[in-house]
């Protein structure tokens, strides 16, 4: 399975911002996918990921704030950001994996990297 990412921006604390991920490859309906972010000197940490058949889990900080979706159809994961906050800044890398958990280690396939920079 290959990740593609794109969405990341610049923009303004509560601006919006769409990220999406295109995978390729039959078995992606079969994984879990999610989206972790890495601000510089900070661990990777999961922002949200969603089983094959969509639960969700979302990490405290962004609930009520970003959404995750995927269309098994189209190979697609995206991650509706609302509300943006500074805090947020970090590079954000779609994943998938065999189970949806918050760790990123169990992710077996990484897209490159988008850059999201919130300024105040």
């Amino acid at each position: 399975v290959q990740l593609q990412a794109s969405g990341g921006g610049v923009v303004q604390a509560g601006d919006s911002l769409r990220l999406s991920c295109e995978a390729s490859g039959r078995t992606f309906s079969t994984l879990a996918a999610g989206w972790f972010r890495q601000a510089p000197g900070k661990e990777r940490e999961l922002v949200a990921t969603s089983s094959w058949n969509s639960n969700m889990l979302y990490t405290d900080s962004v609930k009520g704030r970003f959404t995750i979706s995927r269309d098994n159809a189209k190979n697609t994961v995206s991650l509706q950001m609302n509300s943006l906050k500074p805090e947020d800044t970090a590079v954000y890398y779609c994943a998938a994996g065999p189970v949806a958990v918050s760790q990123w280690r169990p992710y077996n396939y990484w897209g490159q990297g988008t850059q999201v920079t919130v300024s105040s």
